[in-house]
Formats: structure tokens, sequence, C-alpha cells
């Protein structure tokens, strides 16, 4: 006999980042991580990040490490090995990422094919999503912003509890 009570797993999130940081890239492309999502990656122990194009937007995310593999792991678990279309997208998914570690003075490089992919020039935008955190062009970055009563009613709706 399971006992299925015993077998839930709670998924505790330890990492969040939060907030929106501007920032310039050099020449070379390379950005510093601002210091406040440092600390939480440092407090983590996480040492190198995971750099993909987002699925929907035009912008970059950046995976701790430990969480990328947790999504990786995740999609697997939902995707069959022995049809085509899954696997299609599992080695699309994943095949399309670059391994980011930080240099001693925190910066890293954000690689040419990315930064035309997000429409990143000299002007970026970090923005913290809890476990992740996106990298935008700050001209994207507030075209992709909703105007604040259209927050508020899309947010009234997500929320609403039914009764």
């Amino acid at each position: 006999m399971i006992n299925f009570a015993s077998d839930i797993i709670i998924k505790e999130v330890r990492m969040r980042f939060l907030g929106n940081i501007e920032a310039k890239i050099d020449a070379k492309g390379r950005a510093f991580l601002p210091a406040s999502f440092r600390k939480v990656l440092q407090a983590e122990k996480e040492e190198r990040l995971v750099l993909r194009k987002d699925v929907f937007q035009p912008c970059l995310v950046l995976y701790p490490e430990t969480v990328w593999n947790e999504q990786m792991d995740a999609m697997r678990q939902r995707l069959n090995r022995w049809n085509k279309q899954h696997q299609q997208v599992f080695r699309q998914f994943v095949s399309e990422v670059e391994l980011i570690a930080l240099d001693g003075n925190g910066r890293f490089l954000i690689p040419k094919r990315y930064q035309r992919l997000a429409s990143i020039e000299q002007d970026i935008k970090f923005v913290g999503l809890g476990d992740t955190i996106e990298i935008w062009g700050v001209q994207k970055a507030e075209e992709q912003q909703m105007a604040p009563e259209e927050f508020g009613n899309a947010l009234e709706q997500l929320m609403a509890v039914e009764e």
C-alpha cells in the first residue's frame, strides 16, 4: 500500500529576485549583475547561471543553475522521448542556452546573438521574477508594460476569489 500523503513534495522557493534595475553593457557586451541579485546567488551558493531567450517575450532570462535543472527535469517528465514533436520541443528548449559564470567583478558576457534576439543595445533593465532574472533592452521593457488601469483589471480578474 502506498501512502500518498508522504509522497507529496512541497517545493520551497529559496531565491527571490525582486525589483528592476537599469544598467548598461560595455562595448564587449559585458554587464554587471546587480549587487542585490548577486547577494541572492551567493546566499544560495549558486556559481553558474543559464542564459536563454524567453519563449514568449523579447527578453533574455537568467536561471540559477539549480532552477534551470529543476525546469529541465520537470519538462523532461512531461515529455515523451518517443514522440517526435516532444523531442523537438525539448531539444530546442535546452540547446538554445549559454552557461554563464560571473567574473571576479560580478560581470558576465551577453553574447552578440542574444543581444540581437532581445533587441538589446547599450541600456538594459534587469527584472527580478522570483527565481529567475529577465534582461530587457530598456525600450522593449517599456513597450511591454501594461497601462496601470489595464494592469489593475487583469490582476483583479486573475486573483478574484470565486464565491
